[in-house]
């Protein structure tokens, strides 16, 4: 790895476009446009707040000095003066072998955290372990501080020092399988090929939940492993978190009409509304089942909603679904061009915040999760797949721009497709073999 004092912000953020490296864990921004001088505080995320996911404190256990180095390199790099790991309490094998290696560097702290949800989300992050709020709507390199997850900071680590672009993925693969693993899964290989990793499925008509139980979606045995594919879950038809997700807008407003009853308990355990951000899921159902748009507030203040999950899937006792209802609403306001206000200030943090957060074994039992909470060892082999779909677009920003054709001959790291004008980052093979297609949507490998 080049010394950290010998490499400027341009030529890391060149590196790292040029690289795919992207958020492993969320929306797969690019890391790069995260490096900024602005920076005075780096977080590096463990929290890794949502039930049965592993692979984060798996990777900083087994590489620890790996990640703690290269986190030192970026401090330096942006002129940051602190880096904060993030991790739960919990974490006790983790937090014992960063303590093997964290003295090296002065920057570098712990930023110790209880297991409650969602303590990985951004906001709550920052504020949990810095003590400042990020107000509404805002962007945290405006209070000087960037966050990266585990896996991101080390696909920087492999890009810098083993010349290996982002050509894989780590995923948790649990819930009704044999098995349960975190395996190293080649990107465009399928949501079947990752769960037979894991022994295949335990249960007829299995569901394919992609990420973690409370932010994640359902998905299909054929769809690719992307850069941001953290968690594979599969779960039998009839559960809770299949009927919910299945559960159509319409219907949710009419039994929210029927059942609803003002309780605010959505609102009283809203991880962002403890922040003082003014999101208000009980007036919200309020307004939208009684069709009132007297105060427009109420609907412009849902873009601040993080869709946590929480409302419906914990605090609302009459199991109804205001963070669908929200999504709906903030995504009918987006189809209209209106963008979130941009001058609302944060509230002060009620003195009742450390009583309102949610333990993650509590919302574990509530979602009917218990039974799957086994080990899910690191596996790093890779799979063998013999054909991978890779879509250009695995990130915010531009989709990538492929500059290989229908058989071409490609090896494993080999960049497809160019960064594009604007936000954007490459793509490389992730199996050696012979393109068979490509789209302005995809490129596909056989081998």
């Amino acid at each position: 790895m080049k010394e950290a004092q010998s490499m400027d912000i341009q030529e890391l953020s060149a590196i790292l476009r040029a690289g795919g490296i992207v958020g492993a864990g969320g929306a797969g921004f690019p890391a790069y446009a995260k490096l900024d001088r602005r920076t005075e505080t780096i977080i590096l995320n463990c929290a890794e707040c949502e039930p049965l996911l592993k692979l984060h404190r798996q990777l900083l256990e087994k590489y620890a000095r790996e990640i703690i180095d290269t986190l030192h390199l970026m401090a330096v790099c942006v002129g940051a003066r602190e880096v904060v790991i993030g991790i739960k309490k919990a974490y006790q094998e983790a937090i014992a072998t960063l303590h093997e290696h964290i003295a090296v560097y002065q920057e570098i702290r712990l930023g110790l955290l209880d297991s409650v949800y969602p303590a990985g989300d951004e906001v709550i992050l920052i504020y949990e372990t810095t003590g400042k709020t990020v107000p509404p709507g805002g962007f945290p390199i405006a209070g000087g501080i960037a966050v990266f997850n585990v896996e991101t900071v080390y696909n920087i680590h492999r890009l810098l020092n083993q010349s290996q672009p982002v050509t894989d993925k780590l995923v948790t693969v649990a819930g009704a399988v044999p098995a349960p693993v975190t395996r190293r899964i080649p990107l465009g290989s399928t949501i079947a090929e990752a769960v037979a990793a894991a022994g295949g499925s335990r249960c007829e008509q299995p569901v394919y939940w992609l990420g973690g139980p409370m932010m994640g979606d359902i998905g299909t045995a054929t769809q690719p492993v992307l850069k941001t594919t953290n968690a594979i879950l599969v779960l039998p038809p009839d559960h809770l978190l299949v009927r919910r997700k299945k559960r159509t807008a319409a219907i949710d407003l009419k039994r929210a009409a029927a059942a609803c009853c003002q309780c605010s308990m959505c609102t009283d355990l809203c991880p962002r509304q403890l922040l003082g951000h003014p999101i208000e899921p009980h007036k919200f159902m309020r307004a939208a089942i009684c069709h009132d748009t007297q105060d427009t507030d109420i609907f412009l203040n849902t873009m601040f909603c993080s869709s946590c999950g929480l409302c419906e899937n914990y605090s609302c006792m009459q199991g109804l679904s205001p963070r669908t209802l929200i999504a709906d609403c903030k995504a009918g306001l987006k189809a209209h061009g209106i963008k979130p206000p941009t001058d609302v200030l944060a509230a002060p943090v009620p003195a009742a915040r450390d009583l309102r957060q949610v333990p993650l074994k509590r919302l574990t039992a509530r979602l009917d999760l218990v039974r799957y909470e086994k080990p899910a060892p690191l596996n790093e082999e890779l799979l063998p797949v013999t054909r991978v779909t890779l879509p250009l677009g695995q990130h915010i920003g531009a989709p990538a721009v492929p500059i290989v054709r229908p058989g071409d001959t490609v090896a494993v790291g080999q960049m497809l497709a160019e960064p594009a004008t604007g936000l954007s980052v490459a793509l490389h093979a992730s199996l050696d073999g012979q393109v068979s297609a490509v789209t302005d949507r995809y490129i596909i490998i056989q081998k």
